[in-house]
C-alpha cells in the first residue's frame, strides 16, 4: 500500500475561555455561547495566546507574570476544522506531541478521549469518527481544580505549599512557582498535534540493544526487540529485516517472524564505536528495519544507533581518604564529566523549540560533555537527544518529580508508570542517555521530613519495574542525590554523589573545600545579568537599587509576592559580592560587574577543584546554563542568551589539557595540569604577575594521558594578593587563564583593571 502523509494540524485555531465550566462538544456551540472568540496559534500556550490578542502585556516584563494568576481557574475552547481524503484501509490516529494537561477531546461532536498528562505523547484511534470536513474541539479544564479534588494526606510535601497542587497532576513541576522559575501553571497545546495513517499491520515498537563488546572491540553483538500488528500469521509469510551502516561500517540480518513480537541477535565486525565528547568519534549507525509478506515489503521503520555500553561505579558514601566511588564507564573507559544542569528553556513551552537550537550550541561551545536533565523540567524534545547523540554529549535523564514527597497510592502508581513507559520507549533509542534518574532531591524531602526515601515505592518498584521490562542497559539511580539505605543509616554524611550548595558564602569556604564528594550533580554561584539585560526586563523606576525592590525579587525568582518564599536570593548576590570584595557597589554598573566576577570565581573554582583531583573525584555538573526566563540567577547566559563572563571562563576550565593552581598547602601551591584526553601531550606554559609581568614558572611539561600530573611548586605568600596570568600552549593552540591568589576581600577596582590587562577587555 502507498504510504498515506500525515495531517499536520499545527498553525490557525481559534480559541475562547471563560471562568465557569461549560458543555460544548461542537465548535457552533462555543460561537452560540456569546464567549469571545480569538485566534491562536499550534503549538502554543494561553498566555501567548492572550499576549497575541491584546489581552495581557508582556508576562516576563516588570510584575506582568503575578496578574496572570486570575487566568488560572479558566476553562479554555480551542478549536479549528480540517479535511482529510479517503483513506480506506488505514487506521488514522490523532496525535498530540504534548497537550497542556486536563483535556477533553471531541471529534465531530463525539468525545473521542480525555487526557491528563501534559508531558508524554496522546494518541487515540480516530477512525470511525473522521469524515471529509472536520472539527475538533478540545476543552482544557484547570489544573488548580484538578488538583483540588485529590487528599493530601500529611506525608505528603512540597518545597512549599504552593507546590502541592503539583504533586498529583502531571505537569511540570516548575510551573507553580520555583527558585529558578515563576509560577505560571499556563495550559495549552504546546507541541505539534497530527492526523497519523497506519496501514493495519505494521511495526508498533523496536528496541536496538548493544548486547555486548569484545575486549578488543573487533567485534559487536547486538539484538533487536521488534513488537508488531500482523493479520494472517498462518497465511502468510512474514519476515523481518535489519540493516545498519555507518561509514564503511555495514551489517544486515533477515529472519522469518513467528509471532507479533520477537527478538533478532545481530553481530557486526569492527564496529564503529559512540564515544562521549573528547573520548573519541560519536560515531551512528544508520538502521533501517523492514517488515516483509509474502516477500512485500509492507512496513519500515528507520533510526539512528549509537554502539556503546555504559555502567555507573558507584559506592553509597565515601571518606576523606577517597574509599568510595561515583563514575561513569563508557565502552570499558572511565570518563570524568564536566557537564552542566538542564533547566526550562522557557517558562511556555511551546517556545522551547525556537531556543533549544542555540541552547544546545553553547552546551557544545563551552566544552560540556554531559547534561543533566533536572527533574522540574519537561522531557525535551527529540532535536535536543539527537544533538546530544551527535555531539557525544551525555545525558542523565532526571524522570519529571523534584523537591517534594510524591503521592504512594496504586492509582498515581499506575498514571506514573504509564508515563515511564512512554518515556523510556521514546527515548531509550538515544546512545546519548547514559543514565535514567528516578527524580530531583526527592530522597532528601523525605529525609528532611524524618522519613525514609527507600520507602519510596516510585522510584524504588514502579520506575525500576518499568526499567526492567523497557531499557535495563542503563544505569538507574532512583533520586539525585541517592540516599540508600546505607547513607541513610549514616545520616546523609559523605555521600559519594552530592548536590553542593551548602550555606552559599566564600566559594573556598569549608563546605566546598572540604567535600568529600566524588561527584557533585549540582553546584552553583550567583551572576546578575548585564544592565543592558536587566532593563530589557525591569521597568525603568525599579532598575536600580537592588535593596527591597519587588521586581528584582520576582525576578530572582521569589515567585508570589508578599509570601517568602525566596526574598533571600536578592541579598545573597550582594552577600557573595561582599565575600570576595568587601563591599557591595553604590550602582548598577559596578554591582552587575562584581556579581558575574563573584561568579566567575566561584564556578571556575569548582571546577579546577574537581578536575586537579581526578580520579579522587569523577564529574561536576554545573548549575547552570542559561536561563528560561529574565532572571537573576545561577545561569551563565541570561535569557536573552547574553554571556555572563563566567561563561568564557568555564569554556577556558573545561579545556581537556588545563594547567591549574592547587590551593596553598604547606607555604606551597603545587601546579598540576590535568589532561582529559586519551593521548600524553607535551603543553608548554608561564605564570606570571598580571601587575609586574614577572615569571614566576615556565616550561614545558608532559601531561599523561588521562590523569593529573605534578608539575612544580610555587611559594605561597599569604600576605600578598596576586594576580597570576597563566598561559599555555598544546596542539599550537594558545590558551589563558587566571588565578587569584591571596585573602579576601581584595579591592575591586584592583581586580577589574587586572581582569581587564589579562584579557584585554575595555
Amino acid at each position: 500500500m502507498i504510504k498515506i502523509d500525515d495531517i499536520s494540524l499545527n498553525g490557525q485555531w481559534s480559541f475562547a475561555y471563560d471562568d465557569t465550566d461549560r458543555q460544548f462538544s461542537a465548535i457552533n456551540d462555543v460561537k452560540e455561547s456569546g464567549l469571545p472568540v480569538y485566534n491562536a496559534i499550534v503549538p502554543g500556550n494561553f498566555e501567548l495566546d492572550l499576549q497575541a490578542n491584546g489581552i495581557i502585556d508582556d508576562p516576563f516584563y516588570g510584575m506582568n507574570i503575578v496578574d496572570l494568576t486570575q487566568y488560572e481557574k479558566c476553562h479554555i475552547w480551542y478549536f479549528r476544522t480540517f479535511t482529510v481524503n479517503d483513506f480506506n484501509g488505514y487506521k488514522a490516529e490523532l496525535v498530540f506531541e504534548g497537550l497542556d494537561c486536563i483535556a477533553d477531546v471531541y471529534l465531530n461532536g463525539e468525545l473521542i478521549c480525555s487526557y491528563d498528562n501534559m508531558l508524554i505523547e496522546q494518541i487515540s484511534d480516530a477512525s470511525k469518527y473522521l469524515n471529509d470536513i472536520n472539527e475538533i474541539l478540545i476543552h482544557i479544564k484547570p489544573a488548580v481544580l484538578e488538583a483540588a479534588k485529590y487528599n493530601y494526606p500529611p506525608l505528603l510535601e512540597g518545597i512549599y505549599n504552593n507546590n502541592l497542587p503539583s504533586l498529583y497532576v502531571r505537569k511540570a513541576p516548575h510551573m507553580y512557582g520555583w527558585d529558578i522559575m515563576p509560577k505560571a501553571v499556563s495550559a495549552g497545546i504546546w507541541r505539534p498535534v497530527y492526523i497519523r495513517f497506519k496501514t493495519h499491520e505494521h511495526i508498533d515498537s523496536l528496541f536496538l540493544e548493544t548486547k555486548s563488546i569484545a575486549s578488543d572491540r573487533k567485534t559487536a553483538l547486538l539484538t533487536l526487540y521488534y513488537q508488531m500488528q500482523i493479520t494472517d500469521l498462518h497465511s502468510a509469510k512474514y519476515e523481518i529485516e535489519v540493516k545498519g551502516k555507518c561509514g564503511d561500517s555495514e551489517f544486515n540480518n533477515k529472519a522469518p517472524v513467528t509471532f507479533n513480537a520477537g527478538r533478532l541477535n545481530i553481530h557486526t565486525e569492527n564496529p564503529m564505536l559512540w564515544w562521549p565528547k573528547g573520548r573519541g568519534d560519536a560515531n551512528l549507525y544508520e538502521i533501517s528495519v523492514i517488515l516483509y509478506k509474502d516477500g512485500a515489503a509492507i512496513d519500515s521503520s528507520s533510526f539512528k544507533h549509537g554502539i556503546r555500553t555504559v555502567k555507573l561505579n558507584r559506592t553509597s558514601i565515601t571518606n576523606a581518604y577517597g574509599t568510595g566511588e561515583f563514575c561513569f564507564i563508557v565502552n570499558g573507559e572511565k570518563v570524568f564529566v564536566l557537564g552542566t544542569n538542564w533547566v526550562p528553556a522557557d517558562v511556555y513551552h511551546s517556545r522551547d523549540i525556537m531556543r533549544l537550537p542555540e541552547m544546545l550550541e553553547l552546551v557544545d561551545d563551552i566544552g560540556c560533555n554531559m547534561i543533566r536533565c533536572w527533574g522540574g523540567n519537561v522531557y525535551e524534545n527529540d532535536l535536543f537527544y539527537d544533538f546530544c547523540d551527535k555531539h557525544g554529549i551525555m545525558i542523565w535523564q532526571d524522570f519529571a518529580m523534584a523537591c517534594g514527597i510524591y503521592p504512594q497510592d496504586n492509582e498515581f502508581s499506575k498514571r506514573l508508570s504509564i508515563e515511564v513507559r512512554s518515556v523510556v520507549k521514546r527515548l531509550r533509542k538515544h546512545p546519548s542517555i547514559v543514565l535514567w534518574s528516578g527524580d530531583n532531591e526527592c530522597d532528601l524531602f523525605w529525609c528532611e521530613y524524618g522519613k525514609d526515601p527507600n520507602q519510596n515505592i516510585l522510584t524504588r518498584k514502579v520506575i525500576p519495574d518499568v526499567l526492567k521490562e523497557e531499557d535495563w542497559t542503563r544505569p538507574y539511580l532512583p533520586s539525585s542525590p541517592y540516599v540508600d539505605e546505607t547513607a541513610y543509616n549514616n545520616g546523609l554524611v559523605d555521600m559519594s554523589e552530592d548536590h553542593l550548595w551548602g550555606p552559599r558564602d566564600y566559594y573556598k569556604g569549608d563546605y566546598y573545600s572540604n567535600s568529600n564528594a566524588h561527584f557533585a550533580s549540582e553546584i552553583g554561584y550567583h551572576g546578575s545579568p548585564s544592565p543592558e539585560s536587566i532593563r530589557k526586563f525591569i521597568s525603568p523606576e525599579k532598575v536600580w537599587h537592588y535593596s527591597s525592590n519587588s521586581e528584582w525579587i520576582l525576578h530572582s525568582t521569589s515567585p508570589i509576592p508578599g509570601i517568602n518564599l525566596y526574598d533571600y536570593r536578592v541579598e545573597l548576590m550582594a552577600k557573595q559580592i561582599r565575600e570576595l570584595f568587601g563591599e557591595v557597589p553604590d550602582n548598577i554598573n559596578d554591582f552587575t560587574f562584581a556579581s558575574q566576577i563573584s561568579q566567575l570565581e566561584a564556578k571556575k573554582f569548582f571546577i579546577e577543584k574537581f578536575r586537579s583531583e581526578k580520579w579522587r573525584r569523577a564529574g561536576i555538573i554545573w548549575w547552570n546554563l542559561i536561563d528560561g526566563w529574565p532572571q537573576f540567577s545561577d545561569a551563565v547566559v541570561d535569557y536573552y542568551f547574553s554571556k555572563k563572563l563566567s561563561y568564557n571562563a568555564i569554556k577556558i576550565a573545561q579545556t581537556p589539557v588545563l594547567p591549574i593552581l592547587k590551593e596553598p598547602h604547606d607555604g606551597i601551591q603545587e601546579l598540576v595540569i590535568c589532561n582529559d584526553t586519551r593521548f600524553d601531550i607535551e603543553a608548554v606554559y608561564r605564570i606570571s604577575d598580571a601587575d609586574t609581568c614577572e615569571v614566576y614558572a615556565e616550561g614545558a611539561a608532559n601531561s599523561r594521558k588521562d590523569s593529573v600530573t605534578s608539575i612544580t611548586n610555587l611559594q605561597y605568600k599569604p600576605d600578598e594578593q596576586i594576580f597570576y596570568v597563566i598561559d599555555w600552549n598544546y596542539n599550537n593552540i594558545a590558551y589563558r587563564s587566571h588565578y587569584l591568589a591571596g585573602k579576601t576581600p581584595f579591592d575591586l577596582m584592583t581586580y577589574k583593571k587586572r581582569f581587564n590587562k589579562t584579557y584585554n577587555t575595555p
